[in-house]
C-alpha cells in the first residue's frame, strides 16, 4: 500500500487578511498543493471594524473550502506580541545548557515564569568538542500567557487543533534559511570570527514591521512600531480621506490623478521608516561588529508599494528586493496560481511554519500552551477509559452472579411451592404471549410481503439491471469458454471473475467520492487514454461532473489472469475493458413494455465513476492440470480421496509477488460466494495421495508426452468501486433509502448522430 501523505498547514492571521498554505514532503522536495487566502471587508484596526466578528467570518469561510483532518497546523503570532532574546553562554556541557537557559530566562523574561509560555532552543553553528558547546548561542522565546491564549481563540472557538504555535519572525527565519542559505549551513562551518555575510529582511505588516537579520546561522531580529496603515493614515491626515478612501489610494497610487500628490503626502512616513531601520541596523552592528550586511528583502503586501523599494535602495545604500516567490516551494498548482503570485509577498510566513511542521527548517522551539497539549491527549484517550470501566463493570457483573450462585445453593426450599405455582402460571402466560407473537409476526409478515410486491417493482428490475450490466462488463467470449489451459494459457484469457458484490447505501456521495478517489480517478482516466490511444491522450484530465444527492456506492471484488503482456497487466488490464467498460460501454436491456430490446448505456443505468480502489498481482500463482491426476491414477500411482475427483484443484504460491494497493476496501457487510477455483492446496496430485509413483518420473500420456501437473496463471486479484443512482419511480418512497434526484433526458444514441452508442450514451450522462 502507497505510504500516507502526511500533511502540514500554515496559518497567519493578519491584521487584512488570513494566510493558509498546506504543504508535504515528496521525495527531498517541499511541494504546496493548497492554499488560501480570505482578506477582511476591513482592516482590523481600521475604524469601526469588529475584529473579532471579521476573523470569525474569515475563519468560517477558510475551514469551508478546507479540509484540515488528519493534517498537522501551526499557527503564528505577531513578534511585537513575543520576546525573543539571544545570548551566548560560556563553554559548557551540552546537558547543562538548560540549567543556564532557566536562569537566564528569569533575568531577561520581565515577568513570573508562571505567567507566561516560553521555549529556547541552541542556534546553528556551535561547535561541539568533547560534549562541550563552544562559540554557541541560545535563543530564548516567551509571551505572556493570556496574550497567547488570546492569539489562539479564533482557532480554539473552531475546535481547531494546533501543533504549533512560533513568532512570525522566526517562521520567516525557518523561511530564509531553508530557500536561501540550506547549502551553505550544510556544507561551510561557522567561524565566528569571520561570519558569512548577513541578509536583512524587512516583513512590513499592518500595523508593525519585523527586521531580521541572519546569514543562516545567527539570526536577530527587531520590530519597528511602522506598517502599511502609518502610509494609510498620513493620506487620511495630509488629504482629508477618508480611511477605506485613503487605502484604496494607497494600492493604487500609480493610477490616480496626481502620483506626485499622493507620494508628497506618504513621504513623512518613508522618511520615518528608514530612520528606524538606519537606527535597528546600527544597533545590530554595535552588537555584531564583524558581521556585514549585503542585501535587504523586503515581505508583506506593503512591499509592493510604488517607490518604496527604491527609496530604501537609494536611501539605505544595499540592494533591495521583494520576495515574491520561494525557489525551493514546488507545486505549480499553487505557486503558479495568480491569486497565489500576487499575494505571494505576504505568504512568507505561513511557508515558514510548513517548515518547521515539516522538520526543514532550523527553529524547533514552540509557544504551543502545555494545558492544549494535555486537553488534546486526553481527549484521545477517552475512548480507553470509557472501554477500561467497561471490562470494570463487565468484571463486577460476573462477580454478582458467582456470588449469586453461591448463595442458591445454601437457600432454604421453603418457597420451593409457591415458585413452582409462579413458574406454572407464568410458563401458562408465555406460552400465551408466544401465541399471540407469532400470529403477529405472522401478519407483518404478510403485510410486509404484500407492500414489497405491490410497491416498488420496478426497483427490483434496476437490481437485476445492474446485475446484467456487471455481468456484460466481464469481457467475456463465449467462444473461448471451453477452451483448456493447453489450447488457451491462462495469461492470454481477458475475462473477468467477481467473486463478491457488495452494496452500501450512501445519503450524500459526495462523501464517499473524497479527493483521494478523485485522483485516482483521474489517473485511471489518463492511463486508459495511454492504454486505447486516445486522440485526447496527452490532454489533461478535467474534473468529472460532481455527484448529487443520495445512491449506492458498488464494490466488485474479483481477479483475471491476463497478466502476460508487459504494460497491460494487473491493474492496466481492468482500467483498458472493465473499467471502460463501466463508464462508455452499453447492455441491451427489455423496454418499459418488454417488447424488444434496447441498447441501455451505464450512464443511464446511473453507474458513474468507477474506480480502481486496489489490485494485486501473484505472479507465482498457478493452476493444477486435472489430467496429471487423472493419469497418475490410471497408472495406479496415487488413489482417489472419498467424494474427491481426478479433476479440478488448484495450488497457489505467493513467495514472490508485486502488489499495488491504492487504498482499503469499503468491506460493506455483504458476502458472496467464493471464485470458482479459489483457495489453495498442497501442489503435485489434488484429490488423492501418492502410491508409489517412482522417483524423478515424469506423468506422460500414452503417446509419451509429458502432463505437466499445473499450469502457470498469474492472477491478478482487484477491487472496483462506483457510484449507482437508479431512477426510482415515486412510489418507492422513504423505504427505498429515500427519493432520488432523476438525471436528464439521454440525448440522440449512435444510431441518430452516428456515434458509437457507448460514447453517445457517456455524452448523454
Amino acid at each position: 500500500m502507497a505510504k500516507k501523505i502526511q500533511h502540514v498547514w500554515g496559518l497567519e492571521i493578519g491584521q487584512s487578511a488570513l494566510k493558509g498554505l498546506r504543504c508535504h514532503i515528496e521525495g527531498d522536495q517541499v511541494v504546496s498543493d493548497v492554499f488560501d487566502f480570505v482578506e477582511y471587508p476591513k482592516i482590523l484596526s481600521q475604524p469601526e471594524a469588529e475584529p473579532e466578528l471579521l476573523i470569525a467570518d474569515a475563519m468560517q469561510q477558510f475551514l469551508s473550502r478546507n479540509d484540515l483532518r488528519g493534517a498537522k497546523v501551526g499557527v503564528s503570532v505577531p513578534g511585537q506580541s513575543g520576546l525573543a532574546k539571544f545570548f551566548k553562554p560560556p563553554p559548557v556541557e551540552v546537558k547543562k545548557i538548560g540549567d543556564i537557559v532557566k536562569y537566564e530566562a528569569k533575568q531577561q523574561i520581565p515577568f513570573d515564569l508562571n505567567d507566561v509560555i516560553w521555549d529556547y532552543q541552541q542556534m546553528e553553528g556551535a561547535q561541539i568538542e568533547d560534549g562541550y558547546a563552544l562559540e554557541s548561542e541560545v535563543g530564548l522565546f516567551a509571551m505572556k500567557r493570556d496574550a497567547v491564549f488570546r492569539s489562539l481563540k479564533p482557532y480554539r472557538e473552531s475546535s481547531m487543533d494546533l501543533d504549533l504555535v512560533q513568532l512570525a519572525p522566526m517562521s520567516i527565519y525557518n523561511m530564509i534559511a531553508h530557500d536561501r542559505f540550506a547549502e551553505r549551513m550544510a556544507n561551510e562551518p561557522f567561524d565566528p570570527e569571520s561570519p558569512q555575510k548577513s541578509t536583512v529582511i524587512l516583513s512590513i505588516g499592518t500595523d508593525a514591521s519585523d527586521l531580521i537579520v541572519t546569514n543562516g546561522f545567527r539570526v536577530w531580529q527587531r520590530s519597528i512600531p511602522i506598517g502599511g496603515n502609518h502610509f494609510t493614515r498620513q493620506l487620511t491626515k495630509d488629504l482629508k480621506l477618508t480611511f477605506a478612501k485613503a487605502e484604496h489610494l494607497k494600492r493604487n497610487a500609480m493610477q490616480a490623478d496626481d502620483p506626485k500628490l499622493v507620494f508628497q503626502a506618504m513621504r513623512p512616513v518613508f522618511n520615518d521608516m528608514v530612520t528606524e531601520i538606519q537606527r535597528s541596523l546600527n544597533f545590530f552592528k554595535t552588537l555584531n561588529k564583524k558581521s556585514e550586511l549585503e542585501a535587504m528583502l523586503l515581505l508583506g503586501n506593503t512591499a509592493k508599494l510604488p517607490g518604496l523599494q527604491q527609496f530604501l535602495n537609494k536611501n539605505l545604500g544595499m540592494d533591495v528586493d521583494v520576495l515574491d516567490k520561494f525557489p525551493k516551494l514546488e507545486g505549480t498548482e499553487v505557486t503558479g496560481a495568480q491569486a497565489f503570485k500576487e499575494n505571494a509577498a505576504a505568504f512568507g510566513v505561513v511557508y515558514g511554519i510548513c517548515l518547521q511542521l515539516l522538520k526543514r527548517g532550523p527553529m524547533k522551539t514552540s509557544l504551543l500552551p502545555r494545558e492544549i497539549v494535555i486537553d488534546r491527549v486526553v481527549r484521545m484517550k477517552k475512548p480507553w477509559v470509557v472501554g477500561a470501566l467497561s471490562l470494570l463493570l463487565v468484571g463486577m457483573v460476573t462477580n454478582h452472579a458467582l456470588m449469586g450462585r453461591v448463595l442458591s445453593v445454601v437457600a432454604e426450599p421453603r418457597w420451593d411451592g409457591a415458585q413452582k405455582a409462579v413458574a406454572r402460571v407464568s410458563t401458562e402466560s408465555d406460552n400465551e404471549k408466544k401465541i399471540d407473537s407469532d400470529k403477529t409476526g405472522a401478519i407483518a409478515l404478510l403485510a410486509k410481503v404484500g407492500n414489497e410486491v405491490g410497491v416498488g417493482a420496478k426497483k427490483r428490475v434496476m437490481v437485476l439491471e445492474l446485475h446484467k450490466a456487471i455481468e456484460a462488463s466481464l469481457n467475456r467470449d463465449p467462444a473461448l469458454a471451453n477452451k483448456t489451459a493447453v489450447e488457451l494459457p491462462y495469461p492470454k484469457r481477458k475475462d473477468f471473475h467477481i467473486t463478491r458484490v457488495e452494496q452500501k447505501f450512501e445519503t450524500d456521495l459526495t462523501r464517499w467520492f473524497s479527493a483521494q478517489l478523485l485522483e485516482s480517478y483521474k489517473a485511471g482516466v489518463a492511463t486508459r487514454r495511454q492504454l486505447l490511444k486516445a486522440a485526447n491522450e496527452g490532454e489533461e484530465v478535467p474534473d468529472p461532473s460532481p455527484l448529487v444527492g443520495g445512491g449506492w456506492v458498488v464494490e466488485l471484488k474479483g481477479y483475471h489472469y491476463f497478466n502476460g503482456t508487459t504494460g497491460e497487466e494487473g491493474e492496466a488490464h481492468v482500467l483498458k475493458y472493465l473499467i471502460e467498460f463501466l463508464e462508455k460501454g452499453g447492455v441491451e436491456l427489455p423496454d418499459d413494455e418488454g417488447n424488444k430490446q434496447v441498447m441501455m448505456s451505464m450512464t443511464s443505468l446511473g453507474i458513474r465513476l468507477p474506480v480502481v480502489i486496489q489490485s494485486n498481482i501473484d505472479g507465482n500463482y498457478r493452476i493444477s492440470n486435472p489430467a496429471h491426476l487423472k493419469r497418475m491414477i490410471e497408472l495406479g500411482w496415487a488413489q482417489p480421496t472419498a467424494g474427491g475427483s481426478a479433476e479440478g484443484g488448484t495450488s497457489s504460491s505467493s513467495s514472490s509477488s508485486s502488489s499495488k494497493s491504492k487504498g482499503a476496501s469499503m468491506g460493506m457487510g455483504m458476502s458472496g460466494p467464493g471464485a470458482p477455483g479459489e483457495g489453495s492446496s498442497s501442489s503435485g496430485a489434488s484429490g488423492g495421495g501418492a502410491a508409489g509413483q517412482p522417483t524423478g518420473k515424469p506423468v506422460t500420456d500414452a503417446d509419451g508426452k509429458t502432463i505437466p501437473a499445473s499450469f502457470p496463471a498469474p492472477r491478478c486479484d482487484f477491487v472496483v468501486q462506483f457510484a449507482w443512482q437508479p431512477r426510482f419511480d415515486p412510489e418507492g418512497g422513504e423505504k427505498a433509502g429515500g427519493l432520488l434526484p432523476k438525471p436528464p433526458e439521454p440525448e440522440p444514441t449512435g444510431t441518430e448522430t452516428g456515434q458509437d452508442p457507448a460514447a453517445a450514451a457517456e455524452s448523454a450522462g
